[in-house]
């Protein structure tokens, strides 16, 4: 008797589980970049206010790692959902602070 994948729990079959998988990290890649954009439209609007800029110079810069850190994210969300290795999903990201920590949680789960 040859062993087959559990079922889906939504639907029945071990087929649906990978392509839900998929849905969802392209789903939560794009909550991302929404969160991405929000940041970075958030901190256009701190910058138009010369008290804040004096007084949080430089804070200001975390903004900008902040959509990097979610870009990336997404970035590898996405190569996850198109059926890349783990290693390959994150061998581009441009962080690496990120990528040292991905390699480090990935060494982990051997």
């Amino acid at each position: 008797m040859s062993q087959s994948s559990p079922p889906d729990c939504a639907t029945g079959h071990p087929e649906a589980t990978d392509r839900l998988i998929s849905v969802l990290h392209n789903a939560i890649a794009e909550e991302l970049r929404h969160a991405r954009l929000m940041i970075e439209e958030l901190a256009a609007l701190l910058i138009t206010d010369e008290h804040f800029v004096m007084r949080y110079v430089d804070k200001l810069q975390t903004f900008d790692l902040l959509a990097q850190y979610a870009e990336e994210n997404a970035a590898i969300l996405e190569r996850l959902a198109n059926g890349l290795p783990s290693q390959e999903a994150i061998a581009p990201v441009r962080l690496s602070v990120v990528q040292d920590r991905l390699r480090a949680a990935l060494a982990q789960g051997n």
